[in-house]
């Protein structure tokens, strides 16, 4: 796989994030049901403003439409969610519910907990429903996040609540646990670009060691943790809130969720945006594999001609050349003599990392060439300076994250189970994109080593389905356009927004007017576009 987890622009800081996470891979709307004339719709009415969300016989349909998978249990739908605010974001309510550790075999095993949180529409007269949002990663949360799109995005939150969740094993939901963070900071050490019998037999060790740690852990916990199970668990969401239908808004791996969901209980979605997509038709395997192409492309044909045209400012070189050179003289030298102080460790992985997570946004450029120059001149860094230094350093990726990512990425679909492949597909991705492909084998040695037997397949058709509006850049690192393309092709009925001149990982809420009026106009007045359309960055112009 790769190795960059999917990330999520909205994740913490400017790394572990996730893509779809990097190194593995690393890291998001759309509107719900209209005004209700029913008299059931004032019992719901009248709930939510008593804090309660209305069981399901009270306002939502849970009959069974052609095509949907089947509704939850009334053990489940008969819940109230009792709504409070958030200790983390005042601006939310959050409440829980429980959910089947195994949607298949509801009466099997303890009930998990699932996170939710929402915010009210801020303009009731003008509410068209409930639009939900996912994380990316997998291994982001997503329980605060309708705070944050609804400050971006002023004329969506006051038309929809919007509401958001922890998936299943991340955050304030049931947790998996695979890793402490020194078994984190040892599986992340040394350097992946090492091909000798010594090196690839420590990254297998780590690899066997960290699923160990899974079974160990949480090993009655990671066979639930899949996509399939987590659209089950948004469904069950669905009929507490009282709706009928939902929009939809997720972007990097939140746009798997969001095809599942879709594929599954495609008459529940109102309206649908997938922003930076997964290549979700396929297989985690084929998509990962395709992420060291995607990030070295970035990191050559963005970053560092950015950098070059700075050289007055960070003194990396003046020409592209200059620049590689320079990264690649500064790599060794922490090969040979990585920086270490307390708890910092800076070596050739750690300066890989600092790349990774830096290519998600135009944005994270700066940052990274402060910290790079800060890495040149070490020993004449001040204390804060060096403070800063480490904090950015030590924020990539998590145990937390990981241990999400990879039960959802091994489980989900399957994997090739050979190491003897992976150590040969990591050779030859580390000789052709460095930058992520030396990680193929750390990561992909994980699934390859998972026990658990992948979840059901879900095929995405876009059967039954309304129009998906899809959103991407075409120098996405984590969520490469040529799987979107692909994602795009088998989501029938699809609409796709191309933005040029961007490699920016998550497009919507954002500063390209183009993207927020398509979206806008999607989602506030039921206009999707008639066909697939392209969107120039401002920085293209």
């Amino acid at each position: 796989m790769t190795n960059t987890a999917s990330t999520d622009t909205a994740s913490n800081g400017t790394t572990s994030n996730g893509t779809e996470a990097p190194g593995a891979a690393s890291a998001g709307t759309a509107p719900s049901a209209g005004p209700r004339v029913r008299r059931a719709a004032l019992v719901v009415a009248a709930a939510l403003l008593a804090g309660l969300a209305a069981p399901a016989t009270a306002g939502a349909d849970t009959a069974r439409d052609p095509g949907d998978a089947d509704p939850a249990p009334a053990r489940y739908t008969h819940q109230t969610l009792n709504w409070q605010p958030c200790a983390k974001q005042p601006a939310l309510d959050c409440a829980t519910m429980a959910a089947p550790r195994d949607w298949h075999h509801p009466g099997t095993g303890a009930d998990l907990t699932i996170a939710v949180s929402r915010h009210r529409a801020t303009d009731p007269t003008r509410r068209k429903g409930t639009l939900l949002m996912a994380a990316g990663g997998p291994g982001g949360s997503g329980l605060l996040r309708p705070a944050t799109l609804a400050g971006a995005a002023p004329a969506v939150a006051a038309a929809y609540d919007i509401v958001g969740f922890d998936q299943r094993g991340v955050g304030a939901s049931t947790k998996a646990v695979c890793q402490t963070p020194e078994e984190l900071q040892e599986f992340l050490a040394g350097d992946y670009r090492d091909q000798s019998p010594a090196a690839t037999d420590r990254v297998l060790a780590n690899a066997e060691k960290l699923v160990a740690g899974c079974q160990e852990r949480s090993g009655d916990l990671i066979p639930y943790l899949t996509t399939e199970q987590t659209a089950h668990d948004i469904d069950l969401f669905r009929t507490l809130l009282g709706e009928r239908k939902l929009s939809y808004y997720g972007p990097s791996y939140a746009t798997m969720i969001g095809a599942y969901y879709g594929t599954l209980f495609p008459h529940r979605v109102e309206r649908m945006v997938l922003d930076s997509n997964i290549g979700f038709e396929g297989s985690w395997e084929k998509f990962q594999l395709g992420q060291p192409m995607s990030f070295q492309r970035r990191f050559d044909e963005d970053f560092v001609p950015w950098l070059a045209a700075r050289d007055a400012t960070y003194h990396w070189g003046s020409t592209p050349e200059q620049v590689r050179a320079q990264w690649e003289q500064r790599r060794a030298a922490l090969h040979d003599a990585p920086i270490v102080e307390g708890s910092l460790t800076i070596g050739p992985n750690q300066l890989d990392d600092l790349a990774i997570s830096g290519l998600y946004s135009a944005s994270y450029f700066p940052d990274v060439a402060r910290l790079l120059t800060t890495v040149d001149h070490w020993d004449g860094a001040d204390a804060a300076t060096r403070t800063a230094t480490a904090t950015a350093f030590n924020s990539y990726l998590s145990p937390d994250f990981l241990a999400e990512y990879f039960s959802v990425t091994c489980n989900d679909t399957p994997w090739t189970k050979d190491l003897d492949t992976w150590v040969r597909l990591g050779a030859e991705n580390t000789a052709r994109w460095p930058l992520v492909g030396a990680r193929t084998l750390a990561f992909s040695a994980v699934c390859a080593d998972w026990p658990v037997a992948p979840a059901p397949a879900v095929t995405v058709t876009g059967a039954h389905l309304p129009t998906t509006l899809m959103l991407n850049s075409v120098h996405d690192p984590a969520t490469y356009y040529e799987a979107a393309v692909g994602a795009h092709r088998a989501l029938r009925g699809s609409k796709l927004v191309t933005v040029t001149g961007n490699g920016d990982h998550g497009q919507y809420p954002g500063p390209n007017a183009c993207v927020t009026d398509v979206v806008e106009r999607y989602l506030l007045d039921d206009r999707a576009p008639a066909r697939d359309l392209t969107c120039a960055s401002p920085q293209a112009g």
